[in-house]
């Protein structure tokens, strides 16, 4: 909202965008809205701009609930199970049991998303390969190598409480101490589905525990609930905890722990940054998606030589990019040009992104099901701890609180990529992506050996 230019939606006089807002559901509830990504998203577009509009406008969410990006999130995923979206709905037989018809046709718009987002993740990888590389490339060099070296502790201060409490929590609620740290705190510290319950649940079914379906069938609502707590809890602890000493505002590092001048980026670099060209967004989408391939080929090789365990190509994305920054490899300007091209997306893409997750990997019903008060404890026990773990060891490393429970802990806790997303939306921290991404890959990978290893000894008492 800009004081001279009245009352604006998506950067656009509120008139013109609710008018642009009547055709596009117009299209969408008579069938005829364009197949693909053009109609997903302008679809996605208005409805997540006016979901984010209710969010930053209700009070209490808006305080205490991370506003917009938990009314986009939970609202789509509201909608799409009361079944309030065009679709085609089919029982588990593949049998369709009721489907939207206009004009005597068919009309799947839920099918549409999916189809955008899920079969490869390729809107996710093509938004967070921005936002890594910007962020990073965007960052203050030497505040990048300051804080890479105390991460880590962070990331052990979660899963060592977390596994704890979640254990000791569940000996006392009579539900097992083995079976919340095996079924409970693993999965939801795991990283997600892709990198961490499906994994997992493989490793369930080698070491002979359980089949990987049954452990799947008891993990994923775990790791659904897990991801659920983790957005509401980033939007809310950067309120409750507000104080100087524990909310950096942003900040990771405190500036105690540096010079406040190596912190600064230069009113030259800020000049450069302001000043956007078109031919700098198309070489941060190159750039970006050039180290992204990287990424995957050095996946790739990892998978040969060391097939037991899996790392995203993500982890080797932020490695790679971190050390072209660090060791200052890459001219100024297309760093400059990187920066921007993140600018761009994360301003103008993330209601976009946050309606796909909400929609494609949300999902309420599984949730619903799932609940009981003993599980329900015991995940946010786990999503707690994480938070608090990786806070008090983040203070001890010259971390703000806030900042380190945030991306060590419940970056841990959530659903890899889309929960980072979520999370750092809520909490309005999106600059700190690329720790929040050593958390879900890196800090993934190292839950899958942990996992080895508890499952070896371990899993015999479940």
């Amino acid at each position: 909202m800009e004081k001279n230019d009245g009352f604006k939606l998506f950067n656009m006089p509120w008139s013109m965008f609710c008018f642009i807002t009547v055709i596009v559901l117009i299209a969408t509830y008579f069938g005829v809205l364009p197949p693909g990504m053009t109609g997903c998203f302008i679809f996605m577009i208005v409805i997540g701009t006016f979901l984010d509009l209710i969010g930053n406008k209700t009070p209490i969410i808006r305080s205490f609930f991370g506003g917009g990006a938990i009314v986009v999130l939970f609202g789509i995923a509201l909608l799409h199970y009361f079944h309030l979206l065009p679709e085609i709905i089919k029982d588990a037989d593949g049998n369709v049991i009721a489907s939207y018809m206009q004009f005597g046709k068919e009309f799947d718009l839920v099918s549409s998303v999916n189809t955008f987002f899920k079969p490869t993740g390729a809107f996710l990888d093509w938004y967070i390969a921005a936002l890594i590389t910007g962020s990073i490339l965007g960052m203050n060099r030497k505040l990048l190598m300051k804080a890479a070296a105390r991460y880590f502790p962070a990331i052990f201060g979660a899963i060592v409480l977390s596994f704890g409490l979640c254990s000791a929590i569940a000996g006392i609620m009579g539900y097992g101490s083995v079976k919340a740290l095996l079924l409970i705190a693993l999965p939801i510290m795991g990283g997600g589905m892709g990198a961490g319950a499906s994994p997992l649940s493989k490793i369930f079914d080698a070491s002979g525990t359980m089949t990987a379906q049954e452990a799947l069938s008891i993990m994923t609502p775990a790791v659904a609930i897990g991801n659920a707590i983790s957005i509401v809890l980033g939007g809310l602890m950067v309120k409750l905890f507000s104080s100087p000493s524990w909310n950096g505002q942003g900040a990771l590092m405190q500036a105690g722990t540096m010079d406040p001048k190596e912190l600064e980026i230069s009113p030259e670099m800020q000049a450069k940054r302001d000043h956007i060209s078109l031919s700098n967004l198309g070489i941060g989408l190159l750039v970006s998606g050039t180290f992204f391939a990287w990424g995957y080929i050095c996946s790739s090789v990892w998978e040969k030589l060391v097939p037991a365990v899996t790392i995203h190509a993500y982890a080797f994305m932020i490695i790679t990019v971190a050390i072209f920054k660090i060791g200052n490899f890459l001219p100024e300007w297309v760093e400059v040009a990187c920066y921007q091209w993140f600018q761009f997306i994360m301003r103008n893409l993330t209601n976009v992104l946050l309606m796909g997750i909400g929609l494609c990997y949300l999902d309420i019903g599984q949730v619903v099901e799932s609940f009981s008060v003993t599980y329900l404890v015991l995940c946010g026990i786990t999503v707690l701890s994480a938070f608090f773990g990786a806070a008090l060891i983040g203070k001890l490393v010259g971390f703000y609180p806030v900042e380190a429970g945030i991306t060590a802990g419940l970056c841990m806790a959530n659903m890899g990529g889309t929960g980072d997303v979520a999370v750092l939306s809520a909490a309005n921290r999106m600059e700190l992506m690329p720790f929040a991404q050593i958390s879900s890959r890196l800090g993934g990978a190292i839950i899958l050996l942990i996992g080895s290893l508890l499952l070896s000894t371990l899993g015999g008492m479940l």
